[in-house]
């Protein structure tokens, strides 16, 4: 299918391993080489032709809405949240915004590059209505670079993913990008609650899927994460693409 015209970015969490950092600037907005985070996400939609982005907010809500107020594209509308509504509540009170048809969210301090070609154009390539209700964007954990992790989900050759068992390690990490299909949230709970419910949901009825990314994923988790993202960045090997 073509790529959504419609998205939403994840951007109302508090940012709790960023502090202190994040006491007073929402996470989105800590920059690396010079640009919010939450930009390179924007770059990255509005290079896919998505027209609409709506963003979350909550904590530091006037500061983060008063950055994206100077952004020309995409559209941005905002979700603000009366109360923290985690990931899966987050995206159900914008569900009017995105119809009846699939539609891309990206956590809003992810930070990836495209590779050979637009990362979420190929989730949407490689979408399958038939099969698919949610559809996460993967990362080999063994290049991940500031990712300390033991993984989160093993990936099938069919494309279809299950999450790590206890004490497992397993060799791919997810990186805060989706395609989900609103019907995942048929049934959902009222108020706040985690995608990771939803995701469970969609594996034990064989409609959780995964995408390897083939360009670059940075981890950025804490302050500490900053300045080796950085020097990446300006060590010029994904420098071109930002």
């Amino acid at each position: 299918m073509k790529t959504p015209k419609t998205a939403m970015i994840l951007a109302a969490g508090e940012g709790r391993r960023m502090r202190p950092i994040t006491e007073t600037l929402p996470k989105p907005l800590v920059e690396v080489a010079g640009k919010p985070l939450i930009d390179y996400a924007l770059d990255r939609m509005e290079e896919a032709g998505i027209e609409t982005v709506v963003v979350n907010s909550w904590w530091q809500a006037e500061v983060l809405e008063s950055h994206l107020a100077q952004r020309q594209a995409p559209r941005i509308e905002i979700s603000r949240e009366p109360e923290l509504l985690d990931t899966g509540g987050g995206v159900k009170r914008a569900l009017p915004h995105f119809g009846d048809t699939p539609f891309i969210v990206a956590n809003g301090d992810s930070l990836w590059l495209n590779g050979l070609s637009p990362a979420l154009a190929r989730l949407a390539e490689l979408w399958d209505d038939e099969r698919m209700d949610a559809l996460l964007m993967l990362f080999p954990t063994h290049g991940a670079l500031g990712y300390r992790g033991p993984g989160d989900f093993y990936l099938h050759p069919d494309t279809g993913i299950r999450r790590r068992k206890e004490q497992e390690v397993v060799p791919f990490a997810y990186i805060g990008v989706q395609m989900l299909h609103p019907r995942l949230f048929e049934g959902a709970p009222e108020g706040p609650f985690s995608l990771n419910l939803l995701y469970d949901k969609a594996a034990e009825a064989g409609r959780l899927h995964g995408m390897v990314h083939d360009g670059m994923w940075y981890h950025v988790s804490t302050p500490e994460d900053i300045p080796a993202t950085e020097e990446a960045f300006l060590a010029g090997h994904t420098l071109k693409m930002v």
